[in-house]
């Protein structure tokens, strides 16, 4: 088992940043492929994010790029997603998710390939 504890969220205007942090229970984060999605109010849950095991791919839904990047560090067993120049339409609770069995050079895109989930966070752009 696998517990996933999001932080970092809040309010913050448009054009401002936040980072996300997710931590991760176990001795195995390394063995994790990590994702990042979103939900916002009335609408589906969209992948936002993802990073490979060691960290050297990853990929982003097209309306983040350029602004968010998401990292990993395996020592601290956490997950981080900056996200600069937030928009508005940011606005969405945001959720870790670990991939138990993705190949290690992979990035997971698909969220029904998550073994794992967290609480979320809320993150709120004013305009």
């Amino acid at each position: 088992q696998v517990q996933l504890v999001e932080s970092g969220g809040g309010l913050v205007q448009a054009g401002g940043s936040l980072r996300l942090s997710c931590a991760a229970s176990g001795r195995t984060f390394s063995r994790y492929a990590m994702g990042w999605f979103r939900q916002a109010p009335g609408k589906e849950r969209e992948f936002v994010a993802a990073i490979s095991r060691a960290g050297g791919n990853t990929n982003y839904v097209d309306s983040v790029k350029g602004r968010f990047t998401i990292a990993r560090d395996n020592d601290k067993n956490t997950a981080y997603l900056q996200m600069n120049s937030l928009k508005p339409e940011d606005t969405a609770v945001y959720y870790c998710a670990a991939a138990l069995s993705a190949p290690a050079l992979r990035v997971v895109v698909r969220g029904d390939e998550y073994d794992y989930w967290g609480q979320g966070t809320q993150v709120t752009v004013s305009s």
